[in-house]
């Protein structure tokens, strides 16, 4: 079966660099939407950045010239190069694959539509 692996999160300080890896084992990216999602207690699931299934990517307004979002089709992993990080940046960060694309918020992280990872937790400090 699919298992959708994240890594990387870490606590940083203000301004710090991190950059967030998923794997997805028994599965092909290539055709499929690959995405970064984040959550906070309380707050919706949001999505970050998505690489489509035809090519083009998608980033979301409050981290656009901050974070980008790549893939290693050779390797079978997504990433997502956080710099210049913020305070408000600090949430869980789920990988998914394969999910129907629904706009930025309609999605309920770790379960929703698709191939999820279980998260990895992001804390930026001032």
């Amino acid at each position: 079966r699919v298992q959708v692996v994240e890594s990387g999160g870490a606590s940083v300080q203000a301004g710090g660099s991190l950059r967030l890896s998923c794997t997805a084992s028994e599965f092909t990216f290539h055709g499929a939407n690959m995405g970064w999602f984040r959550q906070t207690p309380g707050t919706r699931c949001e999505l970050v950045s998505v690489i489509f299934s035809h090519g083009p990517t998608q980033i979301l307004d409050s981290v656009r010239g901050r974070f980008s979002i790549s893939e290693d089709i050779a390797k079978n992993t997504v990433y997502l190069e956080m710099d210049n990080l913020r305070p408000q940046d600090t949430a869980v960060y789920y990988c998914a694959a394969d999910f129907p694309y629904q706009g930025i918020y309609d999605y309920t992280c770790p379960r929703g539509l698709g191939f999820w990872g279980q998260g990895t937790q992001v804390t930026v400090s001032t």
